[in-house]
């Protein structure tokens, strides 16, 4: 598994990097020198249960507290010499919307564009441009205090966008919407990192990060547990297997006595083969039952999730668990 950090070989540039990261709340050490190096342009998410420190490292990466020790720098910015210039490059969305609930849509954004000394006319421009974006166009005439939640949490994103930020924090930015909302705020996501922009993302479902992030560091007791893509986090963890399932009894008792390591279920016909899931492995178990003259009716793919991989780094379960996200690749083998 790769472990990039501030110091790894990654000759892309960074976005945010920090080295030896530290912060204290009288005797309890929140963030134990942490380090990070997240490319410009990506997706990064950071996992932890409540109390982890995500919030934290937002909040001294986004200049709104100070840290202890470590040296960080955003937006190609040092943190602790220039933070004006981290404020002008970035955008935060907290896990509370900073949405006005008494005016309206409209109102909030030109509030933003005033923030940021736009001038009128191009404040105006901005405005109108990303409440249509963010299709709110129809309700920006509207209080906030009458949006859904989805609506509210994508006028808070356009909010962010109004001084054109190159990195956007976003602070459990999906907690407590709907299935649908969610999957809306990923598609903004997703478009703002295909216009360059890099996103650092806090979040407690399992499956945003897996469906979002380049690379997912998991936080645990102040310290990054282990850091790298989905794929090579869910490798950590033992349980993978290939399944093979059999229609033809004689087929399925013939690749029972042949294959080692296998667990059987002789009323459902199925093996269970260890496997990390990887192209070497199923191209030889592949190529062995081609040799034996062995068809399975079903080969899947078992691999284990990241609720998986946080529950081995943590021993906790996450807070949010979809469980009816799985991990698995069918492939006919006929």
């Amino acid at each position: 598994m790769s472990t990039s950090s501030a110091g790894g070989s990654d000759s892309s540039p960074a976005a945010i990097s920090a080295v030896g990261l530290r912060k204290s709340y009288g005797d309890k050490t929140v963030l134990d020198g942490i380090d990070l190096r997240i490319p410009v342009g990506s997706v990064f998410a950071l996992l932890g249960a409540n109390g982890a420190g995500k919030t934290t490292t937002v909040q001294i990466l986004s200049t709104l507290i100070s840290a202890d020790g470590g040296r960080v720098e955003v937006a190609g910015h040092d943190l602790a010499a220039a933070p004006q210039r981290v404020r002008a490059a970035i955008g935060v969305t907290g896990q509370f919307s900073a949405v006005d609930g008494l005016i309206t849509g409209e109102e909030n954004m030109l509030l933003m564009a005033d923030l940021h000394h736009l001038p009128k006319a191009d404040g105006r421009r901005v405005a109108a441009e990303l409440l249509d974006r963010f299709d709110l166009t129809a309700a920006a005439k509207k209080p906030a205090s009458t949006y859904s939640g989805g609506m509210k949490r994508r006028l808070d994103i356009a909010m962010t966008l109004v001084g054109s930020p190159r990195v956007i924090f976003l602070d459990e930015p999906t907690t407590g919407l709907d299935p649908r909302s969610r999957h809306t705020m990923w598609q903004i996501i997703r478009a703002l990192v295909a216009d360059g922009v890099t996103v650092f993302l806090t979040t407690q479902y399992l499956e945003e990060a897996d469906q979002l992030a380049d690379r997912i560091a998991v936080l645990h007791h102040g310290r990054i547990a282990a850091e790298g893509s989905a794929e090579e986090l869910k490798r950590l963890v033992p349980g993978g297997h290939v399944r093979l399932r059999f229609t033809d009894p004689h087929t399925y008792h013939q690749a029972a006595t042949a294959l080692r390591e296998t667990t059987r279920d002789d009323k459902a016909l199925t093996l269970h083969i260890p496997s990390a899931g990887s192209q070497r492995e199923l191209r030889a178990l592949l190529d062995w039952l081609d040799a034996a003259g062995v068809e399975a009716d079903e080969l899947t793919v078992h691999t284990p999730d990241l609720d998986d991989v946080f529950f081995a780094l943590t021993g906790e379960t996450s807070e949010v668990n979809e469980a009816n996200h799985t991990n698995e690749t069918r492939e006919s083998v006929r």
